[in-house]
């Protein structure tokens, strides 16, 4: 019996208080946050196509959508890692080292402002010229001007690499990886767990970041991993995963993402939403989208279920401000999508 059908027979098709469904073959109880997930991820992705098909705004009537800044449902959507496939990537073909070093050092700093200020002050990196003061020099001068050189997306530690400033620490981090050969054994990983493995290794990764730059990487045209082999829960997954769940049957924050991911077209069906689920041009929703997204309700519920908090006063810092510059969209061209990452199409405001 599937979901769907199972929950309808125990009349349990209910969207307030706590209550069991079935997952991943257990009986787990969530509560209202879980179908404001759902409830999240279509109403988002249809704000998404609502922008690429030139609607104006407002693209929502949800209050919450409307006034703060949530990512996409998919994560190659969102503006960054669009940059990261176009710009970063895809802008012309280079071999595996080369296309490695540039993820690496576009991601540790995640801001779109960062890369082109080192591109106009030192040039393309490449593995041959890569230059620690040359950057950390170019960075300095952001500092100077009191710029910020890092995206609040991520916290990645100081590697304490002797340098007194972080950013000169993250840069020569990477030369290390350079030099040591670390860079180009990533090339040689036969499984996205092995190359998770070996960033994993990598003094101040972690393991979230480790996977975060997993993904980044797996954009590429070197590698060519499937996105649903595993998933790293984050931080804010992992709190999103506490408001959605009483109790998750025994399953970690990993397997309630697996689930999640295998049922996520039952569970659009059974969720009463304004505008039906609309997968990105026949791509399901992938594990690292289905953790971006409770990572993403717990930001959400922070207004729209405050009763969920979890022990401590929430808000969400980041308003929504909309975007007026065309969004170019493509992705990488494995995927067989009609956007392709090394051709993109550009779209109204966002």
């Amino acid at each position: 019996m599937s979901i769907v059908a199972d929950a309808r027979e125990q009349g349990q098709l209910l969207f307030e208080g706590n209550h069991l469904i079935q997952l991943g073959g257990r009986r787990v109880r969530v509560t209202e946050v879980f179908w404001a997930y759902w409830r999240l991820a279509a109403e988002r992705q249809a704000m998404f196509f609502r922008r690429v098909d030139g609607e104006q705004a407002p693209w929502t009537d949800d209050a919450v959508l409307a006034r703060h800044r949530f990512t996409n449902a998919y994560r190659a959507s969102d503006r960054v890692s669009q940059y990261l496939l176009h710009r970063v990537i895809y802008d012309q073909e280079r071999d595996a080292l080369d296309t490695i070093l540039r993820v690496l050092l576009f991601k540790i700093f995640n801001r779109i402002d960062t890369w082109e200020h080192l591109l106009d002050r030192v040039g393309q990196p490449t593995a041959a010229s890569f230059s620690v003061e040359g950057y950390a020099s170019a960075l300095d001068e952001l500092l100077s001007e009191g710029r910020r050189v890092y995206s609040a997306a991520y916290i990645m530690p100081n590697p304490r690499l002797g340098a007194d400033r972080k950013h000169r620490n993250h840069l020569a981090l990477l030369e290390m990886l350079l030099h040591t050969g670390v860079l180009a054994e990533l090339e040689q990983a036969r499984s996205m767990r092995s190359l998770y493995e070996r960033l994993c290794g990598v003094p101040s990764f972690g393991p979230f970041l480790a996977f975060q730059y997993v993904i980044d990487l797996n954009y590429s045209p070197h590698f060519d991993f499937d996105e649903m082999e595993f998933v790293v829960a984050g931080p804010g997954a992992v709190r999103g995963i506490r408001k959605c769940f009483e109790d998750t049957g025994g399953l970690d924050a990993a397997g309630v993402i697996a689930a999640v991911a295998d049922s996520a077209q039952d569970f659009f069906e059974m969720t009463p939403v304004p505008t039906p689920f609309r997968d990105l041009w026949g791509r399901p929703l992938q594990l690292i989208d289905c953790q971006n997204l409770f990572c993403e309700v717990d930001k959400y519920a922070r207004v729209a279920h405050p009763e969920h908090s979890l022990g401590r006063q929430e808000r969400i810092k980041q308003v929504y401000r909309p975007n007026r510059r065309p969004l170019a969209l493509g992705y990488p061209p494995k995927w067989g999508l009609p956007l392709s990452a090394s051709a993109p199409e550009f779209f109204g405001a966002t």
